[in-house]
This record gives structure tokens, sequence and C-alpha cells, in this order.
């Protein structure tokens, strides 16, 4: 899979600077402690948690450029209370859901990615010629929350290469912590 050669390419290439930073966070919620997540976006990027993320129903966006809604080179955070045994049971929950809708569809793992905490991703090549990757990441049995990080990019995009690159630097920079963390206040636009 062309995708995941690529995917693995890139983290052998290691972490770069970065831009502003990306915070999110969330109350309890069952057995799953308040929590935050930080990471850092890439320089010229724009971290949301609080705007259009909470429109479309994630915990944050990252994008380049103005928000113009699309799926397509975003990077999407999403947390969840843990509800799977294991990060693997995540990860083989979403492929069987991914193959369902897409049959024609291929999907691939990368089983490690090196980060603060165990991540792990998928890569899909839609039959529709849109790709994308999901990475997941487990900060530990006491945060009681599975995260992930996603980006949907068009099979034959030609800024492939460094919009996975960035997206990688982000999942890199991921930390998590308990409890709230106040937000900055979002600068005027």
């Amino acid at each position: 899979m062309r995708l995941l050669l690529i995917v693995l390419s890139l983290l052998a290439a290691g972490a770069a600077h970065a831009g502003q930073p990306v915070l999110a966070t969330g109350t309890a919620d069952g057995d799953s402690p308040a929590w935050t997540i930080a990471a850092a976006a890439p320089d010229g990027w724009t971290s949301d948690c609080c705007t259009y993320a909470r429109a479309i129903g994630v915990n944050a966006v990252v994008y380049r450029g103005e928000w113009t809604g699309e799926p397509q080179r975003v990077m999407v955070l999403n947390v969840w209370p843990a509800k799977l045994a294991t990060l693997e049971d995540e990860l083989k929950a979403d492929r069987t859901r991914y193959l369902q809708l897409d049959p024609a569809g291929r999907a691939g793992q990368i089983p490690s990615i090196p980060a603060s905490m165990h991540c792990a991703a998928n890569v899909y090549e839609g039959s529709d010629h849109i790709d994308d990757i999901v990475v997941f990441c487990d900060p530990g049995r006491a945060g009681g929350v599975r995260l992930s990080w996603s980006m949907t990019l068009a099979a034959d995009d030609a800024q492939r290469r460094p919009l996975l690159a960035a997206l990688m630097r982000v999942v890199q920079s991921t930390t998590y912590r308990p409890g709230i963390t106040p937000l900055p206040s979002a600068p005027a636009r």
C-alpha cells in the first residue's frame, strides 16, 4: 500500500518544530476522569477546539488557510471514554466498520508510532480515491479515554507527503493530562 509506505517513511524522519498549541479538554464521563489533550500544531496551521470543532462534533481540528468545512487536509482529534479492552480492539473495530462501508477499499495498519503514549494507525485507501489515516492512542488505563488523530486526503493529492508528515508531528507531540487545563483565550478574528 503506497499510503502505508509513505507514512512509515515519514515516521523514520522524526519530529520537527511546531507552531501554536492544540488544546482540548473534556469533563468526567462515567468512569473516565476529566482530561486535557495538548499537542503542537504545525507552523502556519490553525488550531480550533471551540468553534468549528464543536460544530462538527469533534474535540479539535487543525487546518491550514481558511476553514472550509471540507474534510480533506484537516487534522481531526476525537476523544472518547475507553469501552473496548485494548487499543488493538479499537483498531480492529474501526477497520471492520470501514470495510463494511467500503468493501472495495483497502486497509493497512502501522502497529506502533513513537509518541508519548501507545499509538498505532489504520491506513485506508478508499475505492472512491479518498484515503484516510487514523492514528489511535491510549494514554493508559488511569486516563479512561482513548483518542484518535485523523486526516483525509485525495489519493492523488500532490501535498500528500508534507501533509502526512505534519500529521505525524502532531501525533508525536500529543500529551494527555488528567484534569482540565484552562483553554487560552481565542485571538480576535
